[in-house]
């Protein structure tokens, strides 16, 4: 039997086909921080001094425009809307799709996959040749006092379209990876359905859940293209933040815009830290989300 032979006492031309030189890894460093530093860092650094250049003072003034409060009140809004829904949505979804084997089960999974395919222009464009004035059922809505587009229902609508397959694609693989034995187990042992949701299969994806939720809640407060096109814009009613720092900065608010930038700059900062921090408390039950 061959003995192993340490890695300190190989010879030098067989370590180093296994390791890269260190000035490739410089380089790759190098080359890695600047390009960040291009398309990450020094945008961010612009927002906050832009949004900071006639002072602290100044900034919170523009947030405290009644335009501005709306904004950020819808932003929530339709945050605190849309997240549970997906939430449920995900779960029903990955539920049905890795517990029970039933034709179609490819075609479904395909169709939640279809927002990341599918512009949000277009997809704001298909809601309002659904429920616009000009269509026969847009009409009758609007006839009976309950508009969906160019207001704040085609706004939920459309976020909802935009991120519903975040919590899912999060979920799928974990359940796929943990099978159904355990809920098998708990049902032969007398527990009823809702039990061995909540005392099996939730504690297996509560760390995955809460990864979705993370994200799906970015996309919902940072959604634009879909958004811009069924609110209509409208002031003080149907203008989310990134709605909102588009106009300010249209109407050379540079400021406003600015400082609205970097409240969403800094949501997203947050979700972020939250991300990561998962990812590292748990890192072997999100690996089986990104095998599959």
């Amino acid at each position: 039997m061959a003995h192993c032979v340490p890695l300190a006492a190989r010879p030098r031309r067989l370590r180093s086909a296994t390791t890269e030189p260190r000035v490739v890894k410089g380089v790759l460093i190098a080359l890695c921080l600047a390009v960040l530093s291009v398309l990450l860092f020094a945008p961010l650094i612009a927002v906050f001094d832009e949004a900071l250049r006639r002072g602290w003072a100044f900034a919170l003034a523009s947030l405290g425009e009644p335009d501005a409060q709306a904004a950020i009140r819808l932003t929530l809004s339709v945050a605190a809307l849309v997240v549970p829904l997906n939430a449920a949505f995900g779960i029903a979804a990955a539920w049905a799709i890795t517990k029970f084997d039933w034709r179609g089960k490819a075609w479904v999974i395909t169709l939640i996959d279809l927002p990341f395919s599918i512009s949000p222009v277009v997809a704001g464009l298909l809601f309002v040749l659904m429920f616009g004035a000009n269509s026969a059922f847009g009409a009758w809505l609007v006839a009976s006092g309950f508009p969906i587009v160019f207001a704040v229902p085609g706004i939920v609508l459309a976020t909802l379209f935009i991120t519903f397959p975040f919590i899912a694609r999060e979920l799928i693989p974990v359940m796929l990876e943990q099978g159904r034995a355990e809920e098998e187990a708990a049902l032969t042992l007398g527990a009823s359905g809702s039990r061995v949701f909540l005392t099996v299969t939730l504690p297996n994806i509560r760390w995955a859940l809460l990864y979705g939720v993370l994200l799906c809640n970015a996309r919902a407060m940072g959604e634009f293209g879909a958004v811009a096109v069924v609110s209509g814009k409208i002031r003080g009613q149907t203008t989310t933040m990134p709605l909102m720092i588009e106009m300010f900065y249209n109407e050379y608010l540079s400021v406003a815009a600015f400082t609205m930038a970097s409240v969403l700059a800094l949501l997203a900062f947050v979700t972020l830290v939250l991300k990561s921090a998962l990812e590292w408390r748990h890192a072997d039950q999100l690996a089986a989300t990104h095998r599959h």
